[in-house]
């Protein structure tokens, strides 16, 4: 299709982080934008923000101007009050952030509306909004906006108020009034009040389609996520649903066509574009400072730390050794992560003389000489031949990662300490997102849809699962003959499955990271967007693992071991019950008994070791040393596991 680029832009989008409301995946829409040559585009997604990375990189790598934003929730009078149905309806706002003093005041506000705010939506006010409006452009809203709410009950007056309230807080250039036409009758009636407010206070009108999809066809699975969203079911004539079909990526001719009589409020999109000049340092490194004695830098306090070790570890020295070590500062110096080790030797630290059991180290953190110095691994990497450059090496672009296993209860010490070291302000857990994978897509959506359970669970069942995972749809249908054969010759599962598969990989909720933690050089609101895990238990970020990665804060994995537990509790029992003290760090890895055990497969409750298919190959293997136990373990996963019984026979 023929299409004049440059003429709008979008700037009222919401994505799938729009949660159970928002169908628009960030990659499909900002595609389609850079398809249609469209010059910017925004993402404002209800009360939060936890897309807003994702969509501006992918926005760069397309050649977009990316425009981050948000459609608040404003309270009707303070979002301190929760006084039943007055307060619950708050009215919508659509926020983008002009500049760096933009972006920072949009994350406080985010932060603000969910962790003061919260009364079923996240809601902000217009007092914290004064303060915090600097480098904001602000839309009225749409039908849910307070100018055109107060249009719609016949309250002009008040829309009148709302309208001189809003260009107050933010002056005449960076509040516009927001028109659109989805073909709803009273928006119409809206429209022609704003068009009247405008001349009277000499602002800007402003189009937007309040995106919610990306294809126009993508409409009836939208309308399925909010089934899901609300527990209700398709053919229910008495449900929620949008009013119409035109809640999509429209192209410039198509918001030419519908704005013909209003051009000028296509033009101020393109205004609103050029105002926006932010750009997010992404890649940086974000470490807090760590404290060292007087005199001293991290680099000189480390080498200290790391020399003590090597006493600690091997008496006296061999030459291997000290070239280990100093090869290995030198790298840490040159990358900059001195204080990082720094900051996990500390809390490693306080864990051991709290008598909190800890675990080896794994991964390849265990591969360096300066952690095992610092007492973070205790796995002589000498020993064992591993490799500190597959941890860390000068070309490495990202943050080393080192998993730090602590036992449950010994896990929530640990974190409580960081947060006081750094302070509260500046810790926080890193929130994820349950995603609808395939066969929990189809079964939604089938529910949704009322197809007979015994077909949706035949189509679920259907779905091949590879590596642990379960393989996409459209992988699905090119590889399994009877899923292929369901989907070309039934209608109704054609329709089931063509939903299925728009809302596939939709995130769905919220959820606490298992393990990561985030800790800050200034307060974490400087970074990311905050607010309150399930159960308002723990404050977590409003970006996920990867894009606390992009932003360059510290982010660690603090992972609670059960099998921790279960040791420190066994290593208690024994010395209560039978005077034995026992330091497993000084186990021996030449124990015969220890071999003859695993030999047979006598291994239920070790940890890695005890899965029906590991014990089988264990007793293939007859494992003789830690090295064969290391080999077993890296081998049983998806991918190597066909080596398996090469390596056995090559054993024997």
């Amino acid at each position: 299709m023929p299409h004049a680029p440059n003429t709008f832009v979008h700037l009222h989008n919401h994505t799938e982080y729009s949660l159970l409301d928002g169908a628009s995946r960030i990659h499909a829409l900002v595609e389609t934008a850079a398809k249609l040559e469209m010059p910017a585009l925004a993402i404002t997604d209800h009360g939060v923000m936890y897309g807003a990375i994702h969509f501006y990189k992918a926005c760069k790598e397309a050649n977009i101007k990316p425009i981050i934003g948000c459609e608040v929730y404003v309270a009707p009078r303070s979002r301190l009050l929760r006084e039943g149905r007055v307060d619950r309806d708050p009215n919508h706002l659509t926020l983008l952030a002009a500049n760096q003093e933009g972006y920072l005041n949009l994350m406080k506000l985010c932060t603000v509306g969910q962790m003061e705010g919260m009364y079923y939506k996240p809601r902000i006010d217009k007092e914290i909004l004064a303060e915090h409006s600097r480098g904001l452009i602000a839309l009225s809203g749409c039908l849910q906006g307070e100018a055109a709410s107060r249009i719609t009950e016949g309250d002009i007056d008040g829309a009148r108020e709302s309208v001189a309230a809003y260009r107050d807080i933010f002056g005449q250039d960076r509040f516009l009034l927001e028109v659109q036409r989805h073909g709803i009758d009273r928006q119409e009636a809206v429209n022609v009040a704003l068009i009247g407010f405008g001349k009277e206070f000499g602002l800007r009108l402003c189009a937007t389609n309040d995106l919610h999809y990306v294809h126009r066809d993508d409409s009836e699975a939208h309308d399925v996520l909010l089934c899901l969203q609300t527990g209700a079911r398709f053919n229910d004539p008495n449900r929620w649903r949008f009013s119409s079909q035109e809640n999509y990526l429209k192209t410039a001719e198509e918001m030419r066509a519908a704005f013909s009589d209003l051009p000028d409020a296509l033009t101020s999109t393109l205004d609103v574009a050029a105002q926006v000049d932010l750009k997010l340092k992404l890649g940086a490194t974000l470490l807090p400072p760590f404290d060292v004695p007087d005199g001293m830098k991290p680099d000189q306090y480390l080498r200290k730390l790391v020399l003590e070790g090597i006493t600690w570890r091997y008496g006296e020295p061999t030459t291997a050794v000290i070239e280990r070590a100093e090869n290995e500062l030198s790298v840490i110096s040159q990358t900059g992560y001195a204080s990082y080790f720094l900051i996990v030797w500390d809390f490693y630290n306080f864990a051991r003389k709290q008598g909190i059991v800890v675990g080896p180290g794994r991964g390849s953190a265990a591969g360096s000489l300066v952690s095992y110095c610092l007492g973070i691994t205790n796995l002589d990497p000498i020993q064992h031949g591993l490799i500190f450059e597959r941890f860390l090496n000068i070309d490495r672009v990202s943050m080393p990662d080192i998993d730090c296993d602590f036992s449950v209860e010994g896990r929530e010490k640990v974190i409580r300490y960081v947060s006081e070291k750094y302070g509260s302000d500046r810790v926080a857990q890193i929130i994820t997102f349950t995603t609808m994978a395939s066969k929990a897509a189809i079964r939604d959506v089938g529910r949704v849809l009322e197809v007979p359970l015994r077909d949706t669970d035949r189509l679920a069942k259907l779905v091949p699962v590879w590596q642990g995972r379960s393989k996409t749809l459209d992988d699905t249908i090119k590889e399994v003959a009877e899923f292929r054969e369901a989907y070309e010759s039934n209608e109704e599962q054609k329709r089931l499955i063509d939903v299925a598969r728009t809302l596939e990989g939709v995130s769905r909720n919220v959820s606490t990271h298992a393990a990561g933690v985030v800790i800050a050089p200034e307060p974490l609101v400087h970074y990311t967007p905050l607010q309150f895990g399930p159960g308002r238990e723990a404050v977590v970020t409003q970006y996920d693992m990867k894009a606390v990665g992009d932003i360059g804060l510290l982010k660690i994995d603090f992972l609670g071991l059960q099998n921790l537990d279960i040791i420190s509790t066994c290593l208690r029992l024994l010395k209560e019950h039978r005077g034995l003290v026992i330091d497993i760090d000084q186990l021996p890895f030449d124990d015969a008994k220890t071999y003859a055990l695993l030999s047979i497969g006598d291994t239920h409750g070790v940890f890695q070791l005890e899965g029906a298919g590991m014990r089988r190959m264990l007793m293939d293997m007859r494992p003789q040393s830690f090295g064969d136990v290391s080999a077993a373990v890296a081998l049983f996963r998806p991918g190597p596991m066909v080596n398996i019984p090469a390596f056995i026979a090559r054993k024997q």
